[in-house]
């Protein structure tokens, strides 16, 4: 009975001390993992650090165009969504006409005015040729007949004065009538002007692309200059990724890079460096700095590298997206 009751107190702790071992096994085991993983991932990383330079200071950059009027007036109809895909000469904003009507068809008069003119002035040229013509024929008949002394010198004096005459307003009549065409000539710059005002109310888009800002309401006043909205182009987007200079030692055109938008995780877009700027960011500020003065401090510029993408994705990629960019370098 004593020994019986001297091993049994035995039995549970080999049972409970089995499943204690199995547990820390496991743990090594998991641990062992994750070691592993960690060392293959940092292997890689490690790896592509010497062929690959990375930034997220990069952007995706697109064409923006601004949708300025060219003359002043009252804004009659805004055609223009926001967001809307809109088409290169598509109708966007249409400003009052009634004024620019109102100079083109005082043009035209104005026209028509210059061109009786000009009408005037020929007739005014064919009477005084006529008239010219017959005086000095008048002029040779009566030299003729004062050499038979038929007529008097006085008589043959008048018919000389009468062809000078005649002659000066022959040539008074042809400046007239290069005055005429000129003001023709100048009434029809006036009305292609006219027209083309008139024409300029209806404001268009410069290019295909989507409206991004639109700043303009039916009844605004708008003046030439004045920026009414804004249309990122489709055509072509590209990435403008701001690297460290010290990042650029093997830097060259025409390198693959990866881009990756922060939009899209797990999609890649495969592109090639462009271009490198010639100068850093700073240099572009609204104040740069100035090394020669103060204290110096050396801070790590940046100089933004042109990427342009290989093919046209499919991803809506918009202006303004913050991506990944990857070069590889070696």
């Amino acid at each position: 009975m004593a020994e019986t009751q001297q091993s049994n107190p035995q039995t549970p702790a080999n049972e409970s001390g089995k499943p204690k071992q199995e547990r820390s096994w496991v743990r090594m085991a998991i641990f062992g993992i994750l070691l592993a993983i960690g060392l293959v991932w940092g292997g890689m990383k490690l790896v592509r650090s010497f062929s690959y330079v990375e930034t997220d200071n990069a952007q995706i950059v697109g064409d923006i165009y601004p949708v300025i009027p060219r003359v002043p007036g009252k804004v009659a109809e805004v055609l223009a969504e926001d967001n809307e895909t809109v088409k290169k000469g598509d109708a966007l904003v249409r400003i009052d006409t009634s004024d620019y009507q109102i100079k083109r068809d005082m043009a035209e008069a104005q026209l028509l005015r210059a061109r009786a003119a000009v009408s005037a002035a020929q007739a005014e040229i064919v009477a005084a040729g006529a008239t010219q013509t017959k005086l000095d024929a008048d002029l040779r008949r009566s030299r003729n007949l004062q050499m038979q002394d038929v007529i008097s010198r006085a008589e043959l004096d008048a018919a000389t004065a009468g062809a000078t005459a005649s002659s000066a307003q022959h040539a008074a009549a042809g400046d007239n009538y290069k005055a005429a065409l000129a003001q023709a000539k100048l009434a029809e710059a006036e009305l292609k002007n006219a027209e083309l005002q008139l024409s300029w109310t209806t404001i268009t888009a410069p290019a295909d692309g989507k409206i991004s800002k639109k700043n303009v309401q039916p009844g605004q006043y708008v003046t030439p200059g004045q920026q009414l909205i804004a249309i990122v182009g489709s055509g072509k987007l590209w990435v403008v990724a701001n690297f460290k200079e010290t990042q650029l030692e093997h830097m060259r055109t025409g390198q693959k890079v990866i881009v990756r938008a922060d939009a899209f995780p797990g999609k890649e877009i495969d592109g090639h460096v462009d271009s490198i700027s010639a100068g850093t960011g700073a240099q572009f500020s609204l104040l740069p700095p100035d090394n020669a003065s103060g204290n110096f401090v050396k801070v790590t510029q940046r100089v933004p590298v042109k990427i342009v993408f290989d093919e046209k994705t499919e991803l809506p990629l918009a202006a303004g997206m913050n991506v990944i960019v990857e070069v590889k370098v070696k």
